[in-house]
């Protein structure tokens, strides 16, 4: 599937405030799920200075600086993204010990995977909560998986939260109702309660329901699994992740998937946060040739 994807961010302040260094997370991820075909970003008013990273987590970073005195700000980023996975289960487990519940990884990880394994969150309620269902959905990890999928997402209702922090899984589990950053949160602590290793994922989703609003950043989960990597599932929809979702960033916690990050100098000024997204599928690659990558 290709698809255009267009995202604009717009702040402006109440007065004029002057820019410190901002981390910008916006270019989406090129690897065997998903190839990049093409990205620009346009930054106005431009910056002095613009440099391009790989962060701790191997995303994509773009770090600008030295913008001037200014009362907006606006970023716009282009993608033509091509999803490539059509089959999200394509895949067997390779380690014994990861067939069933709880997971023991191989020593040979060592401690790669101890980020993706603590749990930030963590609280009795989600434990005593976590056994209940590992005793109704049984203790093979691939079942087990789908079932929490399926489960979240029929048992929590979405919501749209545009600003703040996930909630806390147990502010969830007394709700029942969260955005999709809360409910990938509360799959991401089930998960690590059983020592699967898992990452927050934000990014895009092009959904053909109407009445999913996919003019909003997406997030979701990815589980590492011995012999398939990391693999995502969608708690939100109760999907495995595929050939509709585009991922941007993915992180040990949620804080280091956020689109932008930075601070601004001013006295007594207030600020405000506007944001477009328009995702649309597109028949070729040659009929989109007018975005480049940002040099």
């Amino acid at each position: 599937m290709l698809l255009r994807i267009e995202h604009t961010t717009r702040f402006t302040y109440s007065d004029r405030v002057y820019i410190e260094p901002m981390t910008i997370r916006l270019r989406p991820r090129s690897d065997s799920w998903q190839s990049l075909h093409q990205f620009k970003m346009n930054i106005d008013p431009a910056p002095k200075g613009v440099s391009e990273s790989i962060d701790l987590e191997g995303n994509s970073v773009s770090s600008i600086w030295s913008t001037g005195l200014l009362n907006a700000l606006t970023l716009k980023a282009e993608s033509l993204v091509e999803t490539l996975q059509d089959n999200p289960f394509n895949f067997i487990l390779t380690d014994t010990q990861a067939l069933s519940l709880p997971v023991k990884y191989d020593p040979v990880f060592g401690n790669a995977l101890d980020p993706y394994l603590t749990r930030e969150y963590s609280s009795e309620d989600i434990h005593d909560f976590t056994h209940t269902l590992l005793k109704e959905f049984g203790s093979n990890t691939i079942s087990f998986l789908t079932s929490l999928n399926q489960y979240i997402h029929q048992n929590f209702n979405r919501i749209l939260r545009k600003d703040g922090d996930p909630l806390h899984p147990s502010e969830l589990l007394q709700t029942r109702e969260g955005a999709c950053r809360d409910l990938a949160v509360l799959f991401m602590d089930i998960c690590r309660v059983l020592g699967l290793a898992t990452r927050y994922t934000s990014g895009y989703f092009f959904a053909d329901d109407e009445d999913f609003d996919q003019h909003e950043l997406h997030a979701w989960v990815e589980v590492y699994l011995p012999g398939g990597g990391w693999r995502g599932y969608d708690p939100t929809h109760g999907l495995a992740v595929a050939d509709r979702h585009v991922a941007i960033a993915s992180a040990c916690t949620p804080a280091l998937t956020t689109p932008t990050y930075g601070m601004y100098r001013g006295t007594g000024i207030s600020s405000s946060l506007e944001y477009d997204i328009n995702i649309k599928q597109v028949d070729s690659i040659e009929n989109h040739n007018g975005a480049a990558s940002q040099g």
